[in-house]
């Protein structure tokens, strides 16, 4: 089949080069994010592959679909960025990757959060300068720490088994537990629990209409005064704003994130040679209690090799019309 492989950078050619040898795919590699204006590099291509930050509205899926476009497959495992109803009534197939590697997204968070509390990335500045000083870099042992992880599935789990191995008292918020977490053995709690009791919380929960600014004025109301917050799974989870006003006040300590709700605007591209024009990003990033990423918690060896062949397996599938074991239905209630 024809693949048009929308937001390309180098790494993703190596990866889905390789997996593409079992598949004698056509893979057309494009570097345009999937938008209004570049919908139509996909036309006369089966299957179109996209990102989290290329736009799958009702609009931009009709023009994939009148372009000859029969099926979607997203390498990625969230999918908030899709209209589900309008790919169904478009006849679209949708398939994402549900599980790649949960061990990189937990290891990062867990990299924010060990860089925060020792200022790793202030002790790299100063060291750069020459200044050996170490006031100003103090930081606390986690163990014996409360650890609230929002989110029992499959990265949450990894986060919380990474954390009792420092010592913490995990706990774990998810209003519908997996088997798996209630199986774990850490403590699962109720939200307000979790904010009230947590020394530090990461997030580890898809976005959903229901968990969009999970993270609000009245959640960081809730939380104990200097917590340190963790995002790693999708930026609408925190109203920044609400995040910012929390940190300037010091209800919040410290605040990571690898993830930022208008990222698509910034992320993925070197934009070192412009002012950025985001002035809520902007404001973030002179603080010195945060630390952002540019959603790179993902970026492993072990998760992109799984990635461009699941991605590729999907694709496979749908051509030789098997079933797809990752395709996306409707969401429930609609």
């Amino acid at each position: 089949m024809r693949v048009s492989l929308f937001s390309t950078k180098i790494y993703d050619r190596t990866f889905f080069d390789a997996a593409n040898r079992t598949h004698g795919h056509e893979i057309v590699y494009l570097e345009p994010q999937l938008t209004s204006e570049t919908a139509s590099l996909a036309r006369g291509s089966d299957a179109v592959c996209a990102f989290v930050n290329d736009q799958l509205d009702g609009s931009n899926l009709r023009a994939l679909a009148e372009g000859g476009t029969r099926i979607v497959a997203l390498r990625s495992a969230g999918y908030n960025h899709v209209d589900l109803k309008a790919a169904a009534n478009l006849g679209l197939k949708v398939v994402y990757v549900p599980r790649y590697s949960p061990h990189a997204v937990a290891e990062h968070t867990v990299a924010l959060m060990l860089a925060l509390n020792r200022h790793v990335h202030r002790a790299y500045n100063r060291v750069r300068e020459g200044n050996f000083a170490i006031d100003g870099l103090l930081g606390f042992d986690f163990h014996g720490k409360a650890v609230g992880v929002i989110g029992g599935g499959r990265i949450g789990l990894c986060v919380a088994r990474i954390m009792a191995g420092f010592g913490c008292r995990v706990m774990i918020a998810d209003p519908v537990p997996s088997p798996d977490a209630v199986a774990s053995g850490f403590a699962l709690c109720s939200l307000d629990e979790l904010l009230a009791e947590s020394q530090a919380i990461t997030l580890q929960c898809p976005l959903t209409p229901a968990t969009r600014h999970l993270v609000n004025e009245d959640s960081i109301g809730r939380m104990r005064r200097g917590v340190m917050l963790i995002n790693t799974s999708r930026g609408g989870l925190i109203d920044t704003r609400a995040a910012i006003d929390g940190l300037l006040a010091g209800q919040i300590g410290y605040l990571g994130i690898d993830v930022y709700e208008e990222e698509a605007a910034l992320f993925y591209d070197d934009r070192s040679d412009e002012i950025l024009k985001d002035a809520v990003f902007s404001r973030l990033l002179t603080l010195p209690n945060v630390l952002v990423t540019g959603h790179q918690a993902f970026f492993t060896e072990e998760a992109l090799t799984t990635i461009a062949e699941t991605t590729l397996a999907s694709v496979s599938d749908f051509e030789a019309n098997r079933e797809c074991r990752f395709a996306l239905g409707l969401p429930s209630g609609t």
